[in-house]
């Protein structure tokens, strides 16, 4: 019964060892998705999906510390789904609010929340207020939660805040709408002064951004992964770098 997990052991060492530190990207998005589906196959109650996913980020961010992955934006509620049913939504908040006290535990961590705070629970936004804070001089990955997140969302808060700044200067629409460019827009997304993502791994099997990044990802490289996100392993986390690797970037030619 071994030999199967001596032959995957050898295996993921082999395509560990195939990835040149040149070819890692600096900057990785996961949409984490699949919980859901995962409990109901487990024949479990949907908050199992969610806590294994849970625990799944923080086997996941191991790994990319592992592997030299300096920046990981995760993408673990929407602002769609705020919208969910109290019986699912509430323990869900619970389970992303107990998944932030093991991040700020782990003492290597920089975190930055990726999201409208305002439209989340206030308990929700002062915790990840104050881990930004506890945690902004820390020198290890950067890892960005996107809570409450929603791309067209942070589009519109994006140019709302600009306009805000632009009009505090006195400047006319005439001078706004003269010297806007997408640099300027970039400088208000949620995601402002961070490298835009080279690799956007999605897991469970489905093939659409939902809203992800939407700005940010538009020259990023794309990774569609079959399993659900509780059962995504560290060689399927190889097999999406090592297409990276292989991808010859055209940044849209």
């Amino acid at each position: 019964m071994r030999f199967p997990g001596v032959v995957y052991a050898f295996y993921e060492r082999k395509l560990r060892r195939s990835l040149s530190p040149d070819r890692i990207p600096e900057h990785i998005g996961v949409m984490v998705d699949g919980n859901r589906r995962w409990a109901k196959l487990a024949g479990a109650p949907t908050a199992d999906g969610h806590q294994a996913g849970a625990d799944k980020i923080l086997e996941f961010l191991g790994w990319c510390q592992e592997l030299g992955v300096r920046r990981v934006t995760l993408y673990m509620l929407s602002t769609d789904n705020l919208n969910r049913n109290p019986d699912e939504l509430d323990p869900l908040l619970d389970i992303i609010g107990n998944t932030l006290d093991r991040l700020g535990e782990k003492g290597d961590l920089r975190v930055n929340a990726v999201g409208a705070l305002d439209i989340l629970p206030a308990n929700l936004a002062e915790k990840l207020n104050a881990l930004g804070a506890s945690t902004s001089g820390a020198d290890g990955l950067h890892v960005n939660v996107a809570i409450g997140y929603g791309g067209r969302r942070e589009i519109v808060d994006a140019v709302k805040e600009l306009l805000h700044d632009a009009a505090a200067h006195g400047k006319s629409i005439e001078e706004i709408t003269g010297e806007l460019c997408d640099t300027q827009i970039s400088e208000y997304l949620y995601t402002r002064g961070q490298p835009d993502p080279e690799l956007v791994i999605r897991t469970s099997g489905e093939q659409r951004l939902s809203g992800f990044l939407m700005w940010q990802s538009a020259y990023s490289e794309f990774y569609f992964c079959e399993a659900l996100w509780p059962d995504f392993r560290r060689v399927d986390f190889l097999r999406a770098l090592r297409d990276y690797a292989n991808r010859q970037r055209r940044f849209g030619s």
